[in-house]
């Protein structure tokens, strides 16, 4: 396994930033300074960052149904609830994709694999999530092309991709940015309060049948799969307002 791969599965962070340990000098193989990111490493081998010895974990992806009240943190100076409290004590040190504030409910992925994660959050590969929004009032969909073409939010063009009729109050979102209360503060804009924001799927992972606090760990077929696809996610998603 090359060295960069190693120190990601050990939860170190993305490849990307494991390589910028290597190439600073900070790794060491064996008691040897290490700083060619195609260094292949062994079961036999001590690999250390600075003075820590590192061991790489198991590598491990599972979805998450996030309910409301939880809060997307490992450590909590308020000690609120946090979503790991909703994990098994024993499992390896997964980091969360996918933030969603206290008030949202929904799909979370849990990983300490450093490639889905950077294949997750990279906006390069423009991920579709799916979101169901139920507002404070019926949705005038005359308005749904301002929230197609967007608005600026905190220095940001923000817009919606997709955008579906589910019910009166209820619709559908789709979006493929990540900006910070971006569905919220949209709809606050055009007068509307979101009351639920559920998230129910990133890319191909869905969030099922999976009840507030239930989790569910990822087979291989289904990183496998996933990877497969990441490849071909689409460039730029059609916008689509149903008929009234």
């Amino acid at each position: 396994m090359r060295i960069n791969r190693y120190l990601a599965q050990a939860g170190l962070g993305s490849r990307r930033a494991c390589e910028t340990m290597i190439l600073a000098g900070d790794v060491t193989i064996n008691g040897k300074t290490v700083i060619n990111l195609a260094t292949q490493v062994g079961p036999k081998d001590q690999i250390k960052v600075g003075r820590k010895l590192i061991r790489s974990e198991q590598t491990m992806t599972a979805v998450l149904h996030k309910p409301r009240g939880y809060i997307c943190t490992a450590d909590d100076p308020e000690k609120r609830k946090t979503i790991y409290d909703l994990i098994p004590k024993e499992w390896p040190r997964l980091f969360y994709v996918g933030r969603l504030d206290t008030d949202s409910e929904g799909l979370l992925l849990l990983t300490n694999d450093g490639s889905m994660s950077q294949r997750l959050t990279h906006p390069k590969y423009k991920l579709p999530k799916t979101y169901e929004v139920v507002l404070d009032k019926e949705f005038d969909f005359e308005e749904a092309s301002k929230l197609l073409k967007g608005m600026m939010i905190e220095g940001e063009w923000a817009k919606f991709s997709e955008i579906h009729r589910l019910g009166p109050k209820c619709v559908k979102v789709i979006l493929t940015q990540g900006i910070k209360r971006q569905i919220r503060i949209m709809f606050w804009r055009l007068g509307y309060t979101v009351e639920r924001l559920v998230r129910t799927s990133i890319g191909t992972f869905k969030l099922g049948r999976l009840k507030p606090g239930e989790w569910r760990i990822l087979d291989e077929d289904e990183v496998k799969t996933y990877f497969g696809k990441i490849h071909g996610a689409r460039k730029g998603l059609t916008a689509i307002t149903p008929p009234q």
